[in-house]
């Protein structure tokens, strides 16, 4: 992201759209100390099971997520977060289109 765009007030549902059969990604800011990712999920689209060795977390713009970690799930809603501990499996999936930002904390 340039640094003009960072000087201004943005909205992050308008900073990605949604597309068809499709999760799209959008990086924010790109740090050695961390990443701030926009997404837009299509219905019916995931991320499958995955660990990363660092904290991280989720902030639901719009729709509703369906959030597993280990052997719990949650469904999280517009306005809402919830935090995936580092090296815990963990998954995203989309009952209907969601958008997200995904704030990861890599010190």
């Amino acid at each position: 992201m340039s640094d003009s765009i960072k000087a201004k007030v943005l909205n992050l549902a308008e900073l990605i759209a949604y597309q068809e059969g499709s999760v799209v990604s959008r990086t924010i800011i790109k740090k050695d100390t961390g990443t701030v990712t926009v997404f837009a999920f299509d219905q019916d689209q995931s991320l499958s099971e995955h660990t990363a060795p660092f904290d991280a977390m989720v902030h639901i713009i719009e729709g509703q997520a369906d959030v597993s970690i280990g052997q719990e799930h949650f469904n999280v809603g517009a306005g809402e977060i919830i935090i995936l501990p580092a090296n815990q499996p963990h998954s995203v999936g989309a009952k209907e289109k969601f958008k997200m930002a995904l704030v990861m904390i890599r010190s």
